[in-house]
């Protein structure tokens, strides 16, 4: 198996989000608020995928050793470093998660929820927990969910499969399309700083993240083919929970419309 069978077995997948009927949903600021007051959450358990693979494939400890394949080292710490420590809209530097609560509070969406998550993730000090205790839609915890699941069983090839298959390879072009709607709807809110974290995402993911992302998922593979497919399956597990978050996001906005009729 390679990386083009892969994403040939994907594509149906990818279609469905890129395709999705939310884009078209996301008319007013409302709208938009609800939007990313569920995808911040997206945001945020990307980085955990991050750091899991910064921890398997890099040395993060001390003493330090020589961990791993050199190549595969300089490709996660290429990505920490611009997922940690990006240049924000203002010039300071800013993790992306950071990037985009700003933006939310820029045009006025709630971050009071997603501050009080991490808190209790600080409190819990078990992320499942936290999870189950939440009043997140069900296909949000599910989002959330699997990506421990899999940071939790702590197979690297797996942890990349979410994360370059589920994420960076997917980012850019389904970004663009929410872009087109950002750009058009709402041109009395300033949203400088959100437009500003989309399209340096689809700067980053498209020239430089996404093929290291396919770089790393061809050295941890190899020619295993036991790995190979596990690969595709959590590929596609994790394109099917983020169609999930995007239905409970359509799901939210459309009764929110029928409460004001």
């Amino acid at each position: 198996m390679t990386i083009d069978s892969i994403n040939n077995n994907i594509q149906g997948h990818k279609n469905q989000l890129l395709t999705h009927s939310l884009y078209e949903k996301v008319k007013t600021i409302e709208d938009l608020h609800c939007f990313l007051e569920n995808h911040i959450y997206a945001v945020w358990d990307f980085m955990s995928l991050l750091k899991a693979l910064q921890n398997k494939l890099t040395c993060t400890s001390t003493p330090w050793l020589p961990i791993g394949n050199p190549e595969v080292r300089y490709l996660i710490n290429e990505i920490v470093v611009a997922e940690e420590t990006d240049l924000a809209f203002d010039g300071t530097r800013q993790s992306h998660f950071e990037m985009y609560l700003d933006a939310m509070q820029q045009c006025g969406a709630n971050t009071k929820e997603i501050n009080v998550f991490l808190e209790n993730v600080k409190t819990t000090q078990n992320i499942f927990v936290s999870i189950k205790q939440s009043d997140l839609h069900p296909n949000v915890k599910a989002f959330l969910d699997f990506t421990f699941r899999i940071i939790e069983e702590g197979k690297e090839h797996k942890i990349a499969a979410a994360f370059t298959f589920g994420r960076e390879d997917l980012i850019p072009s389904m970004f663009t399309e929410i872009l087109k709607n950002f750009q058009t709807n709402f041109p009395e809110t300033d949203l400088s700083k959100l437009i500003y974290y989309f399209e340096r995402h689809i700067e980053l993911d498209a020239d430089e993240h996404g093929p290291m992302a396919m770089q790393m998922i061809s050295e941890l593979c190899g020619t295993n083919e036991t790995k190979w497919k596990e690969l595709e399956e959590v590929s596609i597990e994790a394109l099917e929970k983020r169609l999930g978050l995007w239905n409970a996001i359509e799901e939210q906005i459309t009764q929110k419309e029928l409460e004001l009729i």
